[in-house]
């Protein structure tokens, strides 16, 4: 108990009523004690630094920086070992930190706290606080890994949309979450603990794996390699021709047997890493980090849901982050989600965006059950009835206050002020159809789209007897078709009924 009272300038019961005569848990470099506070009687976590695991590790990580200078020299080795250690050196020391942990976590409390409050942090006490003590809130509570309830399950997802939100929202990421990190706790919320290794992402950073993902989606993998050079993958200036049958083949082996949603992300880590040996292809230290953190998570899951595949969890996440973000990359990115190279609509992935959207509002809500607050809660209006029509001066049959409609999410959403941009692309194609269809047709696609009273706007096109109507093409039928489609998902299943998922 030396050091805690040395760090904290008296007395231990001067602080604590109780507090445990050995540690509860241990690990490399502290160890944690049960107390309780003597002024409220609050139960706490008290975290005591080892001593000499400063120095010890600073020899440790001067040895293998110079180590990785002697490799440097050596072009078959394209591990940039000295990078790794530098960002691990500075996380390591901010590790050591526990100031800068309580102020982390109470930060990442902040930030989960209106979106996920099925997520908690234990609450930091700053005055009992130190370089080298930590004192924080007691959890009880089972490892997520281990605990055999039922919800564990659904908080799995909770955890797969935390952590999406960190690693490309928030940029404030939490880069060890292990399993004795994740708890359930007695009634039913996921809590994470320790924010000592925590990394920060760029702009840059963020939008570049969402992009790169909305290129996997396609197998687009010219456009993928052109990613990996903006994300640090690959050095800028280097002839990207010998990479790219690399990269395709890995990506074409990741792919197989259901797409880009059933990819392993432990597996596809590996093979990239394999490429390091052969090619001018390395893994930027930022991203070392988050390849550990999510191939936790990822095996967290997997002892739960042997069929579990991170990214086919992750795609309502990008689904939402696509559809809400007004940043121009990503709109460029949504549009081309939908359209793809060839630059033609294509309804089939309209829905599938539309539809992992949904799926996010669902795993949201079971998150944060029916009080959320923050941008969640507004994209989860689950049950609003549209104002507005899709097409402007058309009436819509679910506005009728006789007849109350709880229309799904995907509609509400695109009637919504939000979906605007997103709306363009249904206006796009129903302008299209206009050209290639008479009027008996356009009232018919109306009517899918439970439009009461189009007259306003088809009396202002040009009546032409049947003999004079153009003849459809192969390309008029697509687009006919991608309209019906869409028409179809939207208006499907509105009436008293919620989102499943």
């Amino acid at each position: 108990m030396a050091l805690l009272e040395e760090e904290l300038g008296r007395p231990w019961q001067d602080i604590y009523s109780e507090l445990s005569p050995s540690p509860i848990a241990a690990a490399s470099l502290g160890q944690v004690y049960k107390g309780r506070l003597k002024d409220t009687g609050e139960l706490v976590a008290v975290k005591v630094q080892r001593p000499f695991v400063l120095e010890t590790v600073t020899i440790d990580l001067f040895i293998i920086r110079n180590l990785g200078l002697v490799l440097k020299r050596f072009p078959q080795v394209a591990l940039d070992v000295v990078g790794l250690v530098d960002e691990w050196a500075a996380r390591f020391f901010e590790e050591l930190d526990y100031v800068n942990e309580g102020e982390n976590g109470t930060r990442f409390a902040e930030m989960m706290r209106e979106d996920l409050p099925q997520v908690v942090v234990p609450k930091t006490y700053p005055e009992y606080t130190s370089r080298k003590v930590l004192t924080t809130g007691w959890v009880d509570g089972e490892k997520l890994s281990q605990s055999t309830e039922d919800d564990v399950g659904s908080l799995v997802n909770v955890g797969v949309i935390c952590y999406l939100k960190q690693l490309l929202d928030t940029g404030f990421f939490h880069a060890d979450p292990h399993p004795g990190n994740m708890i359930r706790t007695p009634d039913g919320k996921l809590c994470i603990l320790d924010f000592g290794l925590v990394t920060k992402l760029t702009d840059d950073q963020k939008y570049g794996m969402i992009e790169a993902i909305a290129h996997l989606i396609h197998r687009d993998y010219d456009a993928i390699v052109k990613d990996f050079v903006k994300l640090g993958f690959i050095p800028e200036g280097v002839n990207l021709d010998p990479i790219l049958p690399v990269l395709a083949k890995v990506f074409d082996q990741a792919l197989e047997g259901g797409g880009a949603k059933n990819i392993n992300f432990q597996e596809l880590a590996a093979d990239l890493a394999q490429i390091t040996f052969d090619y001018p292809f390395k893994i930027p230290p930022y991203f070392a980090l988050i390849i550990r953190a999510i191939g936790v998570l990822e095996g967290i899951a997997l002892v739960g849901d042997p069929e579990f595949a991170i990214v086919d969890e992750a795609y309502p996440y990008i689904a939402q982050r696509l559809l809400t973000d007004e940043s121009p990359r990503l709109r460029s990115a949504l549009r081309y989600t939908i359209y793809g190279k060839t630059g033609v609509f294509d309804a089939e992935r309209f829905i599938d965006v539309m539809q992992a959207f949904e799926n996010f509002i669902s795993a949201a809500k079971s998150g944060g059950g029916e009080d959320m607050k923050g941008n969640m809660a507004e994209l989860g209006a689950i049950g609003f009835q549209p104002s507005t029509s899709l097409v402007p001066a058309f009436p819509m049959a679910i506005s009728q206050p006789e007849n109350p409609i709880k229309a799904r999410a995907a509609l509400s959403f695109l009637l919504s002020d939000r979906g605007d941009f997103f709306r363009e692309f249904i206006l796009d194609e129903i302008v299209k159809a206009i050209d290639a269809v008479s009027r008996e047709q356009l009232l018919q696609i109306a009517s899918s789209f439970g439009v009461r009273n189009p007259v306003p706007v088809f009396g202002m096109v040009p009546v032409r007897s049947g003999a004079l109507l153009p003849t459809i093409t192969e390309e008029d039928r697509i687009i006919l078709n991608n309209v019906e489609k869409v028409a179809k998902f939207l208006t499907a299943g509105t009436a008293n009924q919620t989102v499943n998922g």
